[in-house]
């Protein structure tokens, strides 16, 4: 049996959520072929950046775009636009017909199904476990099969894109996997101030950055009682416009003043590995943050959450936005000296409604991850699998 994971993305944060599954795969069904079809020399890189010396164990197959039609395409409109994420699939049909099955992170891969006719299982991994709309649209029932973190969102699948429960299998977050016992620290943070991590959503209808991030910027320059961390989504600068398609919107990012770079208790980080990583999400103290999903790997360890209602969002009721539950919600960083204060002297009131929302949003077993989803899949085909006598369990 041959089995594909396609990584195909502008930047490599959707990595860490599959890879493990492939590796995991091979080791548990050795008569299976695991290729990783990967769209650009940085996620091929990030592929044997993560699988280290496990990389021999999988063929790694870098895709191209192949039609002068679509490298032209892409030449004129990239800069707005993913056309070269559109046409990978149109342009490396012959590899995706090779495949008894394919396991993707993202739903642009349907196309191979709906535009070119493809008769190939597809499997959806998902690459978070946030609490967004899109995430539970429709197009989630065009797979064969979906891979989920946790309860909430097998819940929600269910009752809003109408997947079909024997479609979908919990399988916790196989991300997690990858964690260490070290806990990464910025230089900075040997001055022993706490750290605040800004982690803003790129999308121009949700994200805090258009309509307040230099605002929060300029806050942390003038108050020095913080470090802060600015890592905000891998592609909010990823292009000179954001464009959104569940709601079409365009925002321009800009660019960021040196000020806030040369301060010494500011780090800027807009897209190296360890924004994608978790080495943020483990090391802040204090997350501040909008609609990113990321906040779920922040409470893999509970602590003081912040967020900013920059759109004047109704959200108590609405499950798109269960995850403000978890700390204090401002509408304007004026408030953040206060609020920053108030997160940390009343996390105790926050703790166990952190721990109910992580528990719903993934369910983590003595069984890694990755294994799990790599039996559910193979389970699903049918696959041969030898299960491991004993497997390790994820660090915590």
């Amino acid at each position: 049996m041959r089995i594909g994971f396609l990584f195909n993305h502008d930047q490599v944060h959707q990595v860490a959520h599959a890879l493990p599954i492939a590796l995991a795969m091979r080791r548990l069904s050795p008569t299976t072929h695991v290729v990783v079809a990967t769209t650009n020399p940085a996620l091929t890189a990030e592929v044997h950046r993560l699988a280290g010396p496990a990389v021999d164990e999988i063929e790694i197959v870098e895709l191209s775009l192949r039609r002068v039609s679509t490298r032209l395409l892409a030449r004129g409109l990239e800069w707005a636009l993913p056309i070269r994420k559109i046409g990978m699939y149109r342009d490396n049909l012959d590899l995706f017909g090779t495949l008894d099955a394919l396991v993707v992170t993202e739903k642009t891969s349907l196309i191979l199904k709906t535009r070119y006719g493809l008769n190939l299982p597809i499997i959806h991994t998902r690459h978070g476990a946030g609490d967004r709309a899109i995430g539970f649209n429709k197009a989630s029932a065009g797979f064969d099969h979906v891979l989920v973190s946790g309860p909430k969102i097998r819940r929600r699948l269910i009752d809003e894109a109408g997947v079909a429960p024997d479609r979908i299998s919990m399988v916790g977050y196989a991300k997690f996997d990858l964690l260490g016992q070290s806990r990464p620290r910025l230089p900075m943070q040997d001055n022993g101030k706490p750290t605040v991590l800004y982690n803003p959503h790129p999308s121009p209808h949700l994200s805090s950055w258009y309509v307040h991030g230099r605002a929060v910027l300029e806050h942390f320059l003038r108050d020095d009682r913080f470090n802060l961390i600015f890592a905000p989504h891998v592609m909010l600068f990823h292009r000179p416009f954001v464009v959104t398609i569940d709601k079409l919107r365009i925002d321009r990012p800009g660019r960021i003043a040196t000020r806030f770079s040369e301060a010494p208790n500011i780090h800027i980080d807009l897209g190296s590995a360890a924004s994608t990583d978790m080495s943020y999400t483990l090391t802040a103290d204090i997350y501040l943050g909008d609609v990113s999903s990321q906040i779920y790997e922040f409470l893999y360890r509970p602590r003081p959450c912040l967020f900013l209602n920059s759109h004047g969002v109704d959200w108590r009721s609405d499950p798109n936005y269960a995850h403000w539950a978890a700390g204090p919600v401002i509408g304007d960083p004026a408030h953040l000296e206060a609020a920053l204060d108030w997160a940390m002297i009343s996390h105790s009131r926050y703790a166990a409604i952190q721990r109910r929302l992580f528990d719903d949003s993934v369910d983590l077993t003595p069984e890694p991850s990755a294994v799990r989803a790599a039996l559910a899949i193979l389970d699903r085909l049918g696959a041969a699998v030898t299960v491991p006598e004993t497997h390790v369990p994820i660090a915590v």
